[in-house]
């Protein structure tokens, strides 16, 4: 993977995980460092901001378009990636209760 999917910069994404691919839990240490070494060039890649230079970079485009189904480690960790930061945003709560609306009139009722 050392000729396919260099880039000079390391991929981080501080929206979705602002301390870091490795910390979240989402990954690996492994599919982490993949992430933050190839990531830069994964993305140019899968947007067409940057034109495959070797065959594994090809196929790889092809993956991220659906044609064919992932085959190397770096396929599966980018679209493990996509499939995280597309889904739904969990929330914790304190109370795992549902909401009680039998009192809510007590609540609303506020006088001056």
């Amino acid at each position: 993977m050392i000729k396919s999917f260099f880039s000079e910069y390391r991929f981080f994404d501080n929206k979705n995980y602002p301390h870091g691919f490795a910390r979240h839990g989402d990954f690996t240490i492994k599919e982490a460092q993949i992430l933050e070494l190839y990531g830069c060039a994964f993305y140019e890649l899968n947007l067409s901001k940057r034109e495959p230079v070797t065959d594994e970079e090809r196929l790889f485009i092809e993956v991220c378009k659906g044609l064919r189904e992932p085959q190397t480690e770096a396929e599966h960790v980018w679209l493990k990636y996509i499939s995280c930061i597309k889904r739904p945003k969990r929330f914790h709560t304190l109370s795992g209760g549902q909401i009680q609306t039998d009192n809510l009139d007590d609540y609303n009722d506020i006088e001056d």
